[in-house]
């Protein structure tokens, strides 16, 4: 990690990527962390998905997000913090009908910038998902392929 001031309009190497139709902006990254801002639009989401080897978090700047867990679904706003402990399944869905911002965060960094940098605009599901296993990142089938 680079020490100094990080703008906020800058990213970390000036980077921003479109992933899943969210805008990402990498502000840290070590060996031991890596943190996005992210830009959420209204009907957007990230697929159920497990990281094996990561503890991932979100804290909401502004608006609000839906977390599903296998076992429950919750809402948060802003000023929460959603926690997503590594190998449990967890998928992030803005039905508010407003944009959401928020701070990611990951726990060791592992794959997950070089994984955001190879998916900055990709939109077909099935190279999405290939692309995320190879770094660790695992999907789960949709529900009717169960």
């Amino acid at each position: 990690m680079e020490k100094g001031v990080l703008k906020a309009d800058n990213g970390v190497n000036g980077l921003a990527w479109n992933v899943v139709g969210h805008t990402y902006v990498p502000k840290l990254l070590s060996e031991d962390a890596f943190v996005w801002h992210a830009t959420i639009p209204a009907g957007t989401f990230v697929p159920p998905h497990i990281h094996p080897t990561q503890d991932e978090w979100i804290y909401m700047l502004d608006g609000e997000l839906e977390i599903e867990f296998p076992d429950a679904h919750d809402k948060a706003g802003t000023g929460d913090t959603i926690r997503m402990p590594r190998g449990i399944a967890h998928g992030i869905f803005n039905r508010s009908g407003k944009t959401a911002t928020c701070v990611f965060g990951v726990s060791p960094a592992c794959k997950l910038f070089e994984l955001f940098t190879e998916l900055d605009g990709v939109t077909d599901p099935a190279e999405l998902v290939r692309l995320s296993a190879l770094r660790d990142v695992n999907f789960l089938p949709p529900p009717d392929a169960a």
